[in-house]
C-alpha cells in the first residue's frame, strides 16, 4: 500500500478513535492514579505496576469504540449499540483474567478508564452544536494548572457496590451530569465572542467548581466500573478502602458582643 495511503488511514483513526477535546494524557495518568486509591489494594497494585501499558492501551482505543463513544458523547444519550460495543470489550478483559493471563488483563481492565473519564467529562459533554474552537483546550489547561488545589470527592459511594446490569444506567448518569455543566461552561469560557484564557481564572471562578466535580465524576466513574469487572473476574476484594465521609457543618455562631461602656 502506498505510503501516503497508510499515513491517510492512520490519520483517519486517530480523529476517530479519539473524541475531540477528551481528556489529554497526563490527566489521564491523574485520574487513574486517584482511581486507585478506591479499589481493593490488590487491584490497585496490579494497574499501578503497569500504569504506563494501561494508559498506552487506553490512547489505542479500538475503532468502534472511540467512534460511538465520541457520537454519544455529543447525543446525549447511550445508545443500545454502544452499549453492546462496551459490554463485548469488559467481556473480553474478564475473560481474560479468568484465563489466568492476570498482566494482559489486567491492562485491558485498566484501560476501560477512558469509559466513564470520557462520559464524565464535562469538558467532552458539549451537545450537539459542540464548544468554540479553543474553549476546551482552555479547560483542560486551567485544570492541569489546578490539579494540586482539587479535592477529590466521592459523591457517591454507592457507586462503588454496583452490580454489572447496573452499570449502564450508571454511565448515562455520569453522561447527564457532565452536560448539565457544560452551559456554565460555555459561559464562562467564551465571553465577547473570544475564548478566554485560563490563565485569568483560579479557584473563584465557576470554572473551578466544574472542574472539581466533573474530575471527582471521572474518578469515581473509573473505580466503580473497574469493580465491576473485578467482582466478575473473582478478582481478590479484600483491603478496599473506606472512604471519610465528610458531614458539612454550620459555622459556629459568634461570640456575644461585649456591652458598651459607660
Amino acid at each position: 500500500m502506498p505510503i501516503r495511503r497508510v499515513s491517510a488511514l492512520l490519520l483517519l483513526h486517530a480523529l476517530v478513535a479519539a473524541p475531540a477535546g477528551a481528556w489529554p494524557a497526563s490527566l489521564q495518568t491523574a485520574l487513574l492514579r486517584d482511581a486507585c486509591r478506591l479499589v481493593p489494594k490488590t487491584l490497585a497494585r496490579l494497574i499501578s505496576d503497569r500504569e504506563r501499558e494501561v494508559v498506552a492501551e487506553a490512547q489505542r482505543l479500538p475503532l468502534d469504540l472511540g467512534r460511538v463513544l465520541g457520537q454519544d458523547a455529543l447525543s446525549g444519550r447511550l445508545q443500545p449499540e454502544t452499549l453492546a460495543v462496551l459490554d463485548r470489550h469488559m467481556d473480553e478483559a474478564v475473560d481474560v483474567l479468568r484465563q489466568g493471563r492476570i498482566s494482559e488483563g489486567v491492562v485491558r481492565l485498566g484501560a476501560t478508564f477512558r469509559i466513564p473519564a470520557d462520559l464524565a467529562d464535562a469538558g467532552l459533554a458539549s451537545g450537539a452544536d459542540g464548544y468554540p474552537p479553543g474553549l476546551t483546550r482552555e479547560y483542560y489547561a486551567f485544570v492541569e494548572a489546578n490539579m494540586r488545589r482539587l479535592p477529590v470527592t466521592l459523591g457517591d459511594p454507592d457507586a462503588l457496590k454496583l452490580e454489572r446490569a447496573q452499570l449502564a444506567p450508571y454511565w448515562q448518569r455520569l453522561l447527564d451530569q457532565g452536560r448539565e455543566q457544560s452551559p456554565l461552561l460555555r459561559r464562562e469560557l467564551f465571553q465577547r465572542g473570544r475564548v478566554v484564557d485560563h490563565r485569568g481564572l483560579d479557584w473563584r471562578s465557576p470554572v473551578f467548581a466544574v472542574a472539581q466535580v466533573s474530575y471527582s465524576r471521572a474518578v469515581t466513574g473509573i473505580a466503580a466500573t473497574w469493580l465491576v469487572m473485578w467482582r466478575q473476574a473473582r478478582g481478590d476484594q479484600t483491603r478496599q478502602p473506606e472512604p471519610r465521609i465528610v458531614v458539612p457543618q454550620d459555622a459556629p455562631p459568634p461570640p456575644p458582643s461585649s456591652p458598651p461602656e459607660d
